[in-house]
C-alpha cells in the first residue's frame, strides 16, 4: 500500500472524528445518524494512522508530498 494523504489531510480527518466523537457522548447527536457518524470517524482514525485512503485510488488523488 502506497501511502496517498498528507499531513494536513490526516489532521482534518482526525479532528472531525474528534468532534463527532464528543457531539455523541454529549448527546448531541443520536440513533441511526450517531452510528452512522461513529463509523466513519472511526473509518477517518484508521485511515489517518496507515496514512492511505482507498477512496482516492479511483480517482487519482494524492494529498502527500510530491517526490521531485
Amino acid at each position: 500500500m502506497k501511502k496517498n494523504m498528507g499531513t494536513i489531510d490526516k489532521a482534518v480527518r482526525i479532528l472531525i472524528a474528534i468532534v463527532i466523537a464528543i457531539l455523541y457522548f454529549t448527546n448531541v447527536i443520536s440513533g441511526t445518524l450517531a452510528i452512522v457518524l461513529l463509523i466513519v470517524a472511526g473509518i477517518f482514525i484508521l485511515t489517518s494512522f496507515i496514512g492511505f485512503c482507498p477512496l482516492y485510488l479511483p480517482f487519482g488523488i494524492n494529498t502527500g508530498k510530491k517526490k521531485g
